[in-house]
């Protein structure tokens, strides 16, 4: 099952479950299915529940907000992760704190994103701009890569009663779903690589090839959950080795690597070098684009100056 398709089915599943669920978002209805066609055949069956909005994605994300307040349980599609940006004020000043505002209300709520580039979508169309998420007080804020459990996940996420951010990288969605036990491990790896998202398969991918080509164990663990942000998982695996890869596709100051880079403070020995996308906007070029943000090339180069150092 490719990746697109388990999300189709997870979201199916939890329709069928749910019969106080709703879909919203823009385009849905079949036989377009959205954007990426993740909701394809859900308004066939369900049509009194999938809801086609306006192109306005502040009111859409109100309009979630107000119906979660009100016992209703509700998915939202915004149709490019760069469109977040337009709910920003209704994420940080009323989704994530009407919680605590009205004596904690339960708000069922699931907003999910097709984040990312590689495909030469352009400056507008190719971000990743979770990092501007994370950090925000009671916001759950998720990526979904092709090695976790995609159905348990979503499962998790509208279970908790609470508003969760879904980030899904639109280069993924052709992709064979695999799982956990398929990124490459080590007893006592010499490099841990810690990543999340599309950019995993680049990790996986350099990870075995430089073991045939260098004979160095590289060690890949993907992150699913960046907010609140897994501290005592990074320091935990300092314990396995002190040398760490961290890669992110959106550009890395005050993001992902930072965070990791941070709670490695105070342990002893350790070395690190992170690969992230630049801080520029994206080129619609996508051989450009290709080069300018994580890819296999730049990784392995890191790995090699990483192994060699003396930490």
């Amino acid at each position: 099952m490719r990746y697109l398709e388990k999300i189709n089915y997870s979201l199916k599943k939890l329709m069928k479950n749910n019969k106080d669920l709703y879909l919203m978002g823009e385009d849905l209805l079949d036989p377009y299915g959205g954007a990426f066609k993740v909701t394809k055949e859900i308004s066939s069956l369900y049509p009194s529940r999938v809801l086609t909005t306006p192109i306005s994605e502040a009111a859409i994300a109100g309009i979630a907000c107000g119906m979660s307040m009100n016992n209703k349980k509700v998915i939202l599609e915004i149709m490019f992760g760069d469109f977040l940006s337009l709910t920003f004020d209704q994420m940080l000043n009323h989704i994530s704190k009407f919680q605590w505002l009205f004596n904690q209300i339960k708000m069922p709520l699931i907003i999910r994103t097709p984040m990312g580039g590689y495909r030469g979508y352009g400056a507008t169309h190719s971000q990743s701009i979770e990092k501007h998420f994370c950090g925000i007080p009671n916001l759950n804020v998720i990526s979904i890569d092709r090695y976790c459990d995609i159905e348990r996940i979503y499962e998790e996420a509208l279970n908790s009663n609470s508003p969760t951010l879904i980030i899904e990288n639109k280069i993924l969605y052709s992709k064979k779903q695999l799982q956990n036990k398929d990124l490459p491990f080590y007893d006592k790896p010499d490099i841990i690589c810690v990543a999340y998202g599309g950019v995993l398969d680049f990790c996986v991918e350099s990870s075995l090839e430089i073991f045939k080509e260098e004979e160095i164990n590289v060690s890949v663990y993907n992150v699913n959950k960046l907010n609140p942000f897994q501290k005592d998982m990074i320091k935990k695996l300092s314990k396995l080795s002190k040398k760490f890869l961290f890669v992110e596709e959106g550009c890395g100051e005050w993001g992902f690597s930072e965070m990791c880079n941070s709670s490695l403070v105070g342990i002893n020995d350790i070395k690190t070098i992170s690969v992230k996308g630049p801080n520029h906007p994206l080129p619609s070029s996508k051989k450009w684009e290709t080069e300018l943000l994580p890819n296999k090339d730049r990784i392995k180069e890191a790995i090699i100056e990483l192994y060699k150092s003396n930490a």
